[in-house]
């Protein structure tokens, strides 16, 4: 079923965007089996690979779900400058709306639409700041959800036993000082760069001269990706820093636990 699903998410503008030709279908087909493949014998392998929190819901789920919500509303958005109907429509309207509230002097939105090199053109314009203000909103509101379901669940303490090197195969416990203190440290490193990300991009492909219109952003395919990517991997390192923050203060709490019970009268600091 994660398979089936990865296949869905990547397949999902190709299917609702019209216009798209023959060889890029194919090349969708190919890309989303190699990607159902990839996560199929990564959550049946017995020993760690590239995927982090395989057995530690509801971290991917969070993130698959907003990757997959952006990817679809971004999609019926540029839908409706093509096939129009009353849902793209709909769509559109309220994407005008979110980009419009969240076009605000240096908001990470107005600094995407500063890079696009066909400036001109109002309606290119108006579109990719409608898809940029509906992607950070929708990853903000995962954002949000992601935290409260950790302390509703009280997440990972209630998922049974932690194993570390199975759900973080990247981090070597036995390497570079204290366990907590490196959890803690990378949990910050995330969490600046999640939050610093959404300028960094923009600012970075500005004065590199490059801009997005280098690159076709009138498909709306590539369109749909790059905003789609532009908003999720903020937000994921954003939800991997309080992932790995919560892991180093359940490895803390037992640790105190441990000590009390092994020293009468001891009292964590």
């Amino acid at each position: 079923m994660r398979a089936f699903m990865i296949m869905v998410l990547i397949t999902t503008p190709s299917v609702l965007l019209p216009g798209v030709t023959a060889d890029g279908k194919q090349m969708v087909a190919l890309v989303a089996l190699f990607a159902g493949i990839l996560t199929f014998v990564e959550y049946n392998a017995t020993y760690p690979g590239l995927i982090e929190f395989r057995d530690a819901p509801p971290y991917n789920r969070t993130r698959f779900l907003m990757l997959l919500v952006i990817v679809f509303f971004l999609s019926v958005m540029a839908r409706s400058e093509i096939a129009p109907s009353t849902l793209a429509r709909l769509f559109e309207a309220v994407g005008i709306l979110i980009g419009q509230a969240l076009d605000f002097p240096y908001s990470p939105v107005r600094l995407l639409t500063l890079t696009l090199a066909d400036a001109n053109d109002h309606g290119h314009m108006q579109a990719v700041r409608s898809a940029a203000g509906v992607a950070y909103l929708i990853s903000v509101l995962a954002l949000a959800m992601f935290s409260l379901l950790l302390r509703i669940y009280d997440w990972p303490s209630k998922n049974g036993a932690f194993n570390v090197w199975t759900n973080l195969p990247m981090f070597d416990p036995t390497v570079g000082g204290d366990v907590v203190a490196r959890l803690e440290r990378d949990a910050r490193f995330n969490l600046a760069l999640g939050f610093l990300l959404p300028f960094l991009i923009p600012a970075i492909v500005k004065f590199s001269g490059m801009g997005l219109g280098a690159i076709d952003m009138h498909y709306p395919p590539t369109l749909v990706w790059l905003v789609a990517m532009w908003a999720f991997l903020p937000a994921s390192l954003f939800m991997r820093g309080i992932a790995m923050t919560r892991i180093a203060g359940m490895i803390r709490n037992k640790r105190d636990r441990n000590a009390e019970q092994a020293v009468p009268g001891y009292f964590p600091a």
